[in-house]
């Protein structure tokens, strides 16, 4: 047997073990849109859709963005995941949250009510506010940490300094943009577009560089993996493309989702990439060769995945229902505890 054949077989036989999923109730309204205690009715909570969820650097933080405009920010103790803070301020749907690259404190989020807002979970609120032109409904931190760059439903990229919270520059694209990153070494500025490619751009010159073809439909989504050697990106053609960072060459395709690809998110060492869609799996694929490792069933369509930086354990947020199948059940999980 090949390092690689024992390497896939041993990734297969640990999630046999480490399959377990742990869930919290992320997010809550106080009534639904159909009783409320002023029309004499008790009040009946709802829990809103999550849109984002995303590790800190650390590990020990997971932060997940709502509907109900407000992030709920948990801790992981050992194999337990414990609710913490909400953090309010947005007036709008939180689309998209992302982490500072090294701080484990800081946190940034994209919201239709046209702001930026970072926050540290030292103090537990908001420390800068950045207005932009548009509804904000993507958002990437530089791993220098010196920028955050937000993308709103007109194509605008917003770049903004992190050390002055004021706008560096205004980029429009005349393309439908989709997500947005820069690669892991800083120099290049990734967006990937509804005609199938990626735009990728010199950084900090935003001087065009490269448009690579990546898929036949809407290229939706795209994530670097942690070591720098593979980036990918997810597609409206329920592919997901492996590529070389380095080369900027597709190594393969992974093609066994059935539904548009929305969100991608890598382990800590590379070695598995998990993608979700409407479809009622979440796949685990093997990095080096696209063979499934394994998958978990979900009940709904998954909205975000997002793997720990340090171990594999795998966060995610579905379109769940409640039980009478009205009401959405704004549930956060995480897979991979032992047995």
């Amino acid at each position: 047997m090949s390092r690689t054949e024992q390497s896939f077989e041993e990734l297969k036989s640990y999630f046999r073990n480490h399959s377990k999923i742990r869930e919290q109730r992320a997010h809550m309204s106080k009534v639904s849109g159909q009783q409320s205690a002023t029309q004499g009715h008790p009040q009946i909570p709802t829990y809103p859709q999550v849109h984002s969820v995303c590790w800190n650097a650390d590990g020990k933080h997971l932060a997940s963005g709502s509907f109900d405009k407000t992030v709920a920010v948990y801790s992981l103790e050992r194999d337990r995941f414990v609710k913490g803070n909400t953090y309010r301020g947005h007036t709008a749907s939180v689309d998209q949250l992302c982490w500072h690259r090294t701080n484990p404190d800081q946190f940034a989020t994209a919201s239709g009510d046209k702001t930026v807002r970072i926050w540290d979970i030292r103090v537990g609120k908001c420390v800068s506010v950045t207005s932009t032109k548009g509804e904000n409904i993507n958002i990437a931190w530089s791993p220098d940490g010196k920028t955050i760059a937000v993308g709103n439903k007109e194509d605008l990229i917003t770049f903004i300094d992190t050390r002055t919270n004021k706008i560096r520059v205004e980029e429009p694209f005349s393309f439908e943009v989709n997500e947005i990153s820069w690669n892991n070494t800083n120099d290049l500025f990734f967006l990937t577009n509804g005609l199938g490619c990626m735009h990728v751009l010199n950084y900090p010159s935003l001087e065009h560089q490269m448009t690579l073809k990546a898929h036949p439909a809407n290229c939706i989504c795209i994530e670097f993996g942690p070591t720098g050697k593979y980036f990918a990106t997810g597609s409206a053609d329920a592919q997901v493309s492996l590529w070389d960072a380095n080369e900027l060459a597709c190594l393969r395709m992974i093609s066994r989702l059935e539904w548009p690809v929305r969100t991608i998110s890598f382990s800590h060492d590379e070695r598995l990439i998990a993608s979700a869609s409407e479809d009622l799996i979440i796949d685990i694929a093997f990095t080096e060769t696209g063979e499934r490792v394994t998958d978990i069933h979900v009940e709904a369509s998954t909205f975000t995945v997002a793997w720990h930086p340090k171990q594999y354990l795998l966060a995610y947020a579905c379109d769940e229902k409640e039980s009478d199948r009205r009401r959405d059940a704004g549930n956060v999980k995480i897979y991979g505890f032992p047995e």
